[in-house]
């Protein structure tokens, strides 16, 4: 799938992923899954992240796994080449924008600012991941910008929890939000498979 806006569409949450044993990636992807949710963000945070992606692409096929925390084309080139579907970035530069628009692999972009989606617009992009969102202005500034950006679809990400995701999930320029919440530290570290499974299923049902 190379379009990033279908990919958004496949779920109304993009799971935030932090692993940091290898261990943990094929389980916890089968609970998010069997739960609902097929599109999973591993971000780069932890020296094991793409191992992970390797393995929820060898033994979760069902799973649409990207990764996330990409801030330069050597990310880039690293999640591509680990089998990631597609890549997230936090923030936007002219260099990533312009190496991710030669790739196959798509890119969300990440922005702030009306600026941000300027540029990220410019270089071809119709969709943005708004981070930190409750920082940037949260609903307020997503209704700001539909007006002179109506060809974006963003994934809102940042601040947003369970409580907080539908009302992001109404707007017409939402696709998707992302969020930790799904698998936070506390339940992967006490391989709480099931009750993130849960969570996955109570997120599937956003609309």
């Amino acid at each position: 799938m190379s379009n990033i806006r279908d990919i958004m569409r496949l779920s109304p949450v993009m799971p935030v992923i932090v692993l940091e044993h290898v261990e943990d990636a094929v389980p916890l992807a089968h609970a998010i899954v069997s739960g609902g949710i097929r599109v999973l963000e591993v971000t780069l945070r932890t020296p094991v992240a793409l191992d992970c992606v390797r393995a929820i692409r060898r033994e979760v096929p069902e799973a649409v796994v990207g990764v996330g925390t990409i801030t330069n084309t050597a990310d880039f080139d690293a999640a591509r080449a680990a089998g990631a579907a597609f890549g997230v970035s936090p923030g936007t530069t002219d260099a990533l924008l312009r190496h991710a628009a030669t790739q196959t692999m798509p890119l969300l972009p990440g922005c702030m600012t009306p600026s941000d989606v300027m540029r990220i617009a410019e270089a071809g992009f119709h969709a943005a991941k708004l981070f930190p969102a409750k920082q940037a202005g949260g609903l307020d500034m997503l209704k700001a910008l539909a007006g002179p950006f109506p060809n974006i679809m963003f994934c809102p990400t940042g601040g947003i929890d369970a409580a907080t995701a539908p009302m992001y999930i109404a707007l017409p320029n939402v696709a998707c939000v992302g969020g930790s919440w799904l698998a936070p530290a506390d339940l992967v570290a006490s391989r709480d498979w099931d009750a993130i499974r849960q969570r996955a299923v109570a997120a599937a049902s956003l609309k």
